[in-house]
């Protein structure tokens, strides 16, 4: 029989076959995978974003401009009107739709009256049905009466005249008039200190409303002098206002329990004019405190109440023996500072050479009886020599050199007997001084490679077998393997 070659599937997009490395499947048909991808905006697709039309691959976004449902509520993510048909992604010419106009008028099955839509009268089916005062109403038809806002349950108010509103209209159209109503409460404002009808003198605003009706002479509000009802009732030192008049007497800001206060002329007050009027007066007190406050004050009773401070330590002298010891003032308990039994002026209280300000840990008490600071305690009455002073410097108070004795070894002192002594200098070694090697005793200034002088301890000593100690470099310089490899560090020859 003659060969005859298996057919495969055609791409729809190419018409070329499509093998099963590369096949990509939708809607029964297959694609090359390059060949799987959006009609309009080019986008490269998968199985979860595809979308089949006709053998015409779309993603969902590009599927939804060209077929999905057109008008006010369908556009990208609802809530907006859509009237994009995708044809700025694509110069198809056989892709048309029709122009988005104006909402067409929809056939639908009217229903009996009282029974339908209050709105459209059309029967309302349980997909698009929304409830409100006991009706269904299409959810396109549920939208407020006067400014057609879309509503839900939450912001939807039911008018007594049987229609839906939203809370803004509903407050406009039945909601209560006058002072602090409008718009839902709180836009309306007619209090006159706010409107520019108040003079601008400092007197208080009385609302001539509340004086129409007169009280007896001590029963009535104290501004006004009417009759206040419970209503409107404000109570402040045991007696009554109206709320209109429960203001502060100087700058009319409202009042409440919290901000009022009483003043002693029986009127009430903000807690600032309050302060300004008969708080106290003078440095540290203004508005409560932290400023200065000179209201009615003169310049010489300004002067005269800011606190005193003098610096001089000497001006109280105390007895012999009994005051400081630097300036011979009193000592009293707020500056006092005590060193070697005696009181000082946190003031005189600094080192006696560089003036540096000192305390209980950096005093130094000096055998003249006077304080210094560690450094010049040092350099005054510390010891002196190799070693001593800013350490590891040898400091020299006198100007004679310090390069005494080059060799840091003992010079002076009793040989040590039978070999028993330092094996670099000779002399005894007491224990306070003494390094061990090899079961042999040594100074701790001794204690250095017999070849480069290093100062060695218990971590970098290595005995020779010429009885001396080395540090590890000058060790493995004499007494380490020679050749290749073995060197300072490995990895050279030496030839020492």
């Amino acid at each position: 029989m003659p060969f005859v070659a298996i057919e495969h599937p055609k791409c729809v997009k190419c018409t070329k076959s499509v093998y099963a490395a590369e096949e990509r499947i939708a809607g029964g048909y297959k694609w090359h995978k390059m060949c799987f991808k959006c009609e309009l905006c080019g986008k490269f697709l998968d199985s979860t974003n595809c979308a089949e039309h006709d053998k015409e691959l779309y993603c969902k976004n590009c599927h939804g401009r060209k077929y999905g449902p057109k008008g006010y509520g369908f556009g990208g993510g609802a809530g907006c009107l859509s009237t994009d048909n995708g044809e700025h992604l694509s110069n198809v010419s056989y892709y048309h739709t029709k122009p988005q106009g104006a909402s067409e008028s929809r056939s639908m099955a009217m229903a009996p009256e009282g029974e339908g839509c209050p709105r459209c009268g059309g029967f309302v089916y349980m997909a698009e049905q929304m409830l409100a005062k006991g009706r269904s109403w299409h959810r396109e038809c549920f939208k407020c009466a006067t400014c057609t806002k879309r509503l839900d349950s939450v912001n939807c108010c039911e008018g007594s005249d049987k229609d839906i509103y939203c809370k803004v209209c509903y407050g406009k159209k039945f909601g209560p008039k006058g002072y602090g109503y409008g718009q839902g409460a709180g836009a309306l404002q007619s209090d006159p200190a706010y409107n520019g009808d108040v003079s601008t003198s400092r007197a208080p605003i009385i609302d001539t409303s509340t004086t129409s009706i007169k009280a007896k002479a001590g029963e009535g509000c104290p501004r006004c002098g009417g009759v206040v009802f419970a209503a409107e009732q404000v109570l402040a030192k045991g007696s009554e206002w109206h709320r209109k008049c429960f203001k502060c007497k100087d700058c009319n800001k409202t009042l409440d329990s919290i901000i009022a206060c009483d003043g002693p002329d029986k009127d009430v007050y903000c807690k600032t004019c309050y302060g300004k009027k008969w708080g106290p007066h003078g440095y540290g007190f203004a508005c409560g405190s932290g400023f200065l406050q000179t209201d009615g004050l003169t310049d010489e009773q300004i002067a005269g109440s800011r606190p005193f401070y003098n610096p001089d330590t000497t001006s109280i002298k105390a007895e012999k023996g009994e005051g400081c010891p630097r300036c011979g003032g009193k000592v009293f308990a707020a500056e006092q500072q005590l060193a070697k039994g005696a009181m000082w002026h946190k003031i005189c209280f600094n080192c006696a050479t560089c003036h540096r300000p000192l305390d209980s840990t950096l005093a130094c008490d000096g055998p003249d009886k006077e304080v210094y600071c560690r450094s010049c305690y040092g350099k005054y009455f510390g010891p002196k020599g190799f070693g001593y002073g800013h350490s590891p410097t040898l400091v020299s108070t006198k100007g004679e050199s310090t390069m005494l004795f080059s060799e840091a070894r003992p010079t002076s002192g009793n040989k040590s007997r039978n070999g028993n002594g330092c094996l670099r200098c000779g002399y005894e070694v007491y224990a306070a001084e003494q390094m061990i090697s090899k079961n042999k005793s040594w100074h701790k200034r001794c204690f250095t490679c017999a070849d480069c002088s290093k100062s060695l301890d218990s971590t970098s000593l290595n005995d020779g077998p010429d009885g001396d100690i080395h540090c590890r470099p000058c060790y493995a310089k004499h007494f380490g393997p020679r050749g290749c490899g073995f060197g300072m560090g490995a990895g050279v020859l030496s030839m020492a």
